[in-house]
């Protein structure tokens, strides 16, 4: 097996780890009508799986399991093209199958609905869990999406990197985050994590959807962009 294509699966698996441990929290752990108490459990869910597949691939592809995290690494320079279309392509395709994993399970409860429970899947304006409009929710997942990539760039550049520690530390930014921001969106800053959910939910989520692969992008590539005019960068 070539090494790109050992990246790519790894992209892959890390992507839908990420979604079946997050989405299956809100979802089959029925933590998604529990809010605001629900954000802790929510919110070490995706964090400490984050932490989790950082060391189990991060060797392997560098763990980037978020297309706004790769679309970061191309604008700051750390990436070819050719190489960062293979991720996203991966990491799409593991949100689809993380979320699939997520269905499979739920469809063994004669009491599921996806209709009336949902996937843990993001939303704006009624599909917000706060009832947050289309604006606030734009804010929130370029501003939350520029603050976790730019400590994944940090914590990650040469010569002024974390190591080991970096798993742990990028970890627990995405827990923080979803304390002041669950509730505005259900908090994506990952264009895979809301596209998984979406394409099994359908209806609003789907139609909805375009914001939450937009955005994290949008925030993404700022970070990006501010490591490679060395605004930001260690060196």
């Amino acid at each position: 097996m070539s090494d790109a294509v050992k990246k790519y699966l790894a992209e892959l698996i890390g992507t839908a780890a990420l979604v079946l441990i997050g989405c299956g929290t809100v979802a089959i752990g029925g933590y998604a009508g529990e809010l605001p108490l629900g954000v802790l459990p929510i919110g070490l869910a995706f964090g400490l799986a984050v932490t989790g597949v950082v060391y189990a691939i991060g060797p392997i592809s560098g763990c980037h399991i978020n297309p706004a995290v790769t679309v970061a690494m191309l604008v700051a320079g750390r990436m070819e093209t050719r190489d960062a279309t293979g991720y996203i392509l991966s990491q799409l395709v593991g949100g689809i199958v993380g979320a699939l994993i997520v269905v499979t399970i739920l469809t063994g409860s004669p009491d599921y609905s996806i209709a009336a429970s949902g996937l843990g899947q993001n939303g704006y304006d009624q599909a917000s869990p706060g009832g947050y409009s289309l604006l606030a929710g734009i804010i929130v997942e370029i501003v939350a999406t520029f603050l976790f990539v730019l400590v994944i760039l940090g914590v990650t550049q040469e010569g002024g990197g974390t190591g080991p520690l970096a798993g742990l530390i990028i970890g627990l930014t995405l827990f923080a985050l979803h304390m002041p921001f669950i509730q505005v969106t259900g908090l994506s800053v990952n264009p895979a994590r809301s596209l998984g959910p979406a394409v099994f939910v359908g209806g609003t989520a789907l139609a909805q959807v375009w914001m939450f692969i937009g955005m994290p992008v949008i925030g993404g590539a700022i970070a990006g962009w501010l490591f490679r005019a060395k605004v930001l960068s260690a060196d």
